[in-house]
């Protein structure tokens, strides 16, 4: 019986999954960058900047909405709601 390497990289890859490693990355470095944002947005307002600590604000609900709707995969759900509210 003879094996191309196809098949070979077929039958390692089976069973595999990045869900370990997605949920390690959800549980572990989304929460750092989430409390280095909230530093960084704290040391800025402590400088009197408050329009530039609104202005980043706004830029951090997108990017949060964003990754909301990336980690959840409701993103063909979200679509189709955005859909409806232009075609009624």
């Amino acid at each position: 019986m003879k094996t191309t390497p196809e098949a070979l990289g077929s039958w390692l890859a089976q069973g595999l999954s990045t869900n370990n490693l997605q949920s390690w990355i959800t549980n572990n470095i989304v929460p750092l960058i989430l409390l280095a944002i909230a530093v960084i947005l704290l040391w800025i307002g402590g400088r009197g900047d408050n329009a530039g600590v609104a202005r980043r604000s706004i830029g951090l609900i997108v990017g949060l909405i964003a990754l909301g709707i990336a980690v959840t995969g409701s993103g063909p759900a979200v679509g189709k709601a955005m859909a409806e509210l232009l075609t009624g």
